[in-house]
């Protein structure tokens, strides 16, 4: 079974079931879902709790033995396991799915996995997973969604604000998931129950805009100007390095150039983005990008990105952080009328 994080708490009020597994890179919703899950099985009687992180060098025959094995003090327990780097091995997949085989209704097992790229996800360990227990997936809530987000956030406790005043929060904390549950936290703790009015909230909440330089590259790949001059704005105000800007936006330009050669040569976008080794959630923004993106182009924006090179390492005069900005715009307008 597949359900969302907003699907848990009713899926939960049913009953439990012998294996939720929770995967994503949303680092808040994976806490708050295992949270959850952990809270009423602790009411539904399972008092132990055997806590498995499969690292390197992990022996995955624990897995088997804690599933075999009892406590002499209770009658139901919970297998936490958690795998951080999301690839169990040759070893780990056979484990998981004998496991699966292998379920006991005493026996609550909770696996925490991170984002999964297209091949994990139709790996046999994982459709096993899928098929005997709940799959949970755990993503992240994308800028535009984001202001709905916190609206339902501030409902739970009781107040609300209007649209303008949820899309200045959601620019606030730059998509953070995390920074943005700490603020609606500390509304709660500010003011009574009730609707909030934008000063409220501005003269409240801190810059928490977690700016960071594949934020800025994301914006830049999705034809955001406007959110590439925010967020460069917020890197230089925090003093991040030009080099590691620079590193991080002809990155993706140079990726850029690659699949859109590749895609002139032989129309093969799937191929080509898989020779650049272009996966997951970034994949869509570079399908989007190189429409707009000819190869002659990007040739000019890895010209122009040279040039910036020369001045980060001083061997040319000018303003760095202008010569970042209109690559940038440049590029985020690209094909743009």
């Amino acid at each position: 079974m597949k359900i969302s994080c907003e699907d848990l708490p009713h899926h939960l009020s049913k009953g439990l079931g012998s294996l939720y597994v929770i995967h994503g890179e949303a680092l808040l919703l994976s806490i708050e879902a295992a949270d959850a899950i952990r809270s009423v099985a602790r009411e539904a009687g399972y008092s132990e709790r055997e806590t498995l992180i499969a690292e390197q060098g992990f022996k995955w025959a624990e897995l088997r033995n804690s599933a075999q094995s009892m406590s002499l003090f209770s009658s139901r327990k919970v297998i936490d396991l958690r795998i951080p780097s999301g690839k169990p091995g040759v070893e780990g997949a056979q484990a998981l799915q004998d496991h699966c085989q292998n379920l006991n209704p005493d026996t609550l097992t909770l696996i925490s996995l991170p984002r999964l790229d297209g091949t994990a996800m139709k790996s046999k360990w994982f459709t096993a997973l899928e098929q005997h227990g709940t799959a949970i997936s755990a993503d992240e809530v994308s800028l535009a969604a984001l202001p709905a987000w916190i609206s339902a956030r501030m409902k739970r406790q009781g107040q609300s604000a209007d649209a303008d005043t949820l899309a200045f929060l959601a620019q606030r904390v730059e998509g953070n998931l995390l920074a943005a549950f700490q603020e609606i936290q500390k509304l709660a703790l500010l003011f009574p129950t009730g609707p909030l009015s934008f000063d409220q909230v501005k003269d409240s909440v801190m810059d928490v805009a977690r700016y960071d330089v594949f934020k800025l590259s994301e914006a830049m790949l999705a034809g955001d100007a406007e959110r590439y001059v925010r967020i460069l704005d917020g890197l230089r105000a925090e003093g991040t390095a030009t080099v590691l800007i620079l590193w991080a936006v002809a990155e993706d330009i140079r990726t850029l150039a690659k699949v859109s050669r590749a895609l002139q040569q032989n129309g093969n976008l799937s191929g080509a983005l898989r020779d650049a080794r272009v996966w997951g959630v970034r994949q869509k923004l570079v399908e989007r990008a190189v429409r707009r993106f000819t190869p002659t182009f990007a040739e000019r924006a890895l010209r122009q990105a040279a040039q910036v090179d020369k001045l980060v390492k001083g061997l040319r005069q000018g303003d760095v952080w202008d010569e970042l900005l209109q690559l940038g715009v440049r590029c985020a307008r690209a094909g743009q009328r």
